[in-house]
C-alpha cells in the first residue's frame, strides 16, 4: 500500500469518526428535543451564541432547534469538576469509560453506508475496510461494550454499581443468543449458489436489492429490532442504570468528562444497532421498491445513496427515542423472562422455519 492510499484511509477514517460522533452527540439533542415534543413542553431553545442570535432568522431557527445544545454540554463535560471518590479502584474507575466507548468505534471500520460504481461498471463499497467476515467482526466488537459496564460498577466498589454490572452482564448473555439467531435466516438468504461472501455486509444489502428483508423476514427483523434494543441498554430494557431502583446503575459514580464517555458511548452503540438492522433489513443504502440502477453510476448516485442511508439512520434513532419515551421500564425479572421463555424460543422457531424452506425450495 502506498503513501497517498494510507494517506488517504486515515483522512478516510477521521471522517467517519467525526461524523459518526457528531450524529452521537447530536441524537442526545434530537431525544430531548422529541422527549419535550412527546410530553408537550419546548425543550432545549435558549442556548445560542451573541453572533447567531444577531442573524434574524437562521439565528432564532438555530436556537429553536438546540442546535448550539450539543458544544454547549460537551464544554460543560470537559470544564466542570471531576471529583473521584476516595473509596473507588482508581486504576478500572478510569479505564471503564474509555472501554464503554472504544467498541463502537472499532466497529466503524467495517460499516458500509454506500456504494460507487465506476465508468467500467465495477461496484466499489463505501467502507474502511470490506472483509468478507464484516459482519462477524463487528458483532465480535460491538459485544465487548459491556465490559466497560462490568469494570464500571466493579471499579465503583458500590453496591448499587455493581448489581447494574451484573444486570447488564446477564442482560447481554439472554439477548445476544436471540441477536445472532434472527440473521442467521438472513445469511441463508444470501448464501445462494454464485454468492462468493454471504457474510460480508455490503454482499447482504446487493442481494436484498430493492426488495429488503424485512419483506420476507418479519419477525427475524421484529427479534433483532428488540435485541438491538436490549443490547444498547435502551429503555424499556436500560437495566443497567434503572433510575428507579438503582439510583443511576454502573455510572453512579460517575461525572464530568468520564460520564459524558459513557453517555456518548450508549448513543454510538444504539447508532451501530440501528446501521445493523438497515443493512440487514432495510436494503442498506437502496431505495425501496424501486430498481438499483435508477440512481444510475457516478459521484451523484453515490451521494445519493448515502443520503438515503443516513435519512434511514436517522429514522431509526428517532424510533429508539420514541420508544424510550412512550414505553414504560420492565423489571429485571420481566426482561429476563422475555429473553429466555419468549424471544430465544420464537428465533429458534424462526430459524427452523427458514432452514425448512431453503432446504426444501433451495
Amino acid at each position: 500500500m502506498d503513501s497517498p492510499e494510507i494517506a488517504l484511509r486515515f483522512i478516510y477514517a477521521l471522517a467517519l469518526v467525526v461524523v459518526v460522533m457528531t450524529f452521537a452527540g447530536y441524537s442526545v439533542v434530537l431525544e430531548r428535543k422529541v422527549a419535550a415534543w412527546i410530553q408537550g413542553r419546548h425543550g432545549p431553545n435558549l442556548t445560542t451564541l451573541p453572533f447567531l442570535a444577531a442573524i434574524p432568522i437562521f439565528g432564532s431557527l438555530v436556537q429553536r432547534l438546540g442546535i448550539i445544545q450539543l458544544p454547549a454540554d460537551g464544554a460543560k463535560f470537559l470544564l466542570k469538576e471531576d471529583p473521584v471518590p476516595a473509596h473507588v479502584r482508581k486504576f478500572w474507575y478510569f479505564v471503564a469509560p474509555c472501554v464503554a466507548l472504544a467498541p463502537p468505534l472499532v466497529a466503524l471500520v467495517m460499516l458500509p453506508f454506500g456504494q460507487y460504481t465506476t465508468a467500467e461498471g465495477a461496484t466499489v463499497p463505501l467502507v474502511l475496510c470490506n472483509v468478507d467476515t464484516g459482519f462477524l467482526f463487528m458483532f465480535a466488537v460491538s459485544s465487548l461494550g459491556v465490559h466497560g459496564i462490568i469494570l464500571a460498577g466493579w471499579a465503583a466498589n458500590s453496591k448499587y454499581p455493581f448489581l447494574g454490572a451484573i444486570r447488564g452482564a446477564a442482560q447481554l448473555i439472554s439477548y445476544e443468543l436471540t441477536l445472532g439467531l434472527a440473521i442467521v435466516p438472513v445469511i441463508l438468504a444470501t448464501a445462494r449458489p454464485g454468492v462468493e461472501s454471504p457474510l460480508n455486509l455490503f454482499t447482504i444489502v446487493e442481494e436484498q436489492g430493492s426488495f429488503w428483508n424485512v419483506f420476507t423476514q418479519p419477525i427475524g427483523a421484529l427479534l433483532f429490532l428488540i435485541a438491538v434494543f436490549a443490547e444498547a441498554n435502551r429503555q424499556p430494557f436500560d437495566m443497567p442504570e434503572s433510575e428507579t431502583d438503582l439510583v443511576g446503575g454502573f455510572h453512579t459514580e460517575y461525572g464530568s468528562f468520564k460520564f459524558g464517555l459513557f453517555f456518548v458511548g450508549e448513543y454510538a452503540h444504539m447508532i451501530i444497532g440501528s446501521a445493523l438492522f438497515i443493512l440487514f433489513f432495510l436494503g442498506g443504502w437502496n431505495l425501496p421498491l424501486l430498481p438499483n440502477s435508477i440512481l444510475g453510476d457516478g459521484i451523484t448516485a453515490s451521494a445519493i445513496g448515502v443520503i438515503v442511508f443516513l435519512a434511514k439512520l436517522f429514522l431509526m434513532v428517532f424510533f429508539f427515542v420514541w420508544v424510550r419515551w412512550t414505553l414504560p421500564r420492565f423489571r429485571y425479572d420481566q426482561v429476563m423472562r422475555l429473553g429466555w421463555q419468549r424471544f430465544l424460543p420464537l428465533a429458534l422457531a424462526n430459524l427452523a422455519l427458514y432452514l425448512g424452506f431453503y432446504s426444501i425450495f433451495g
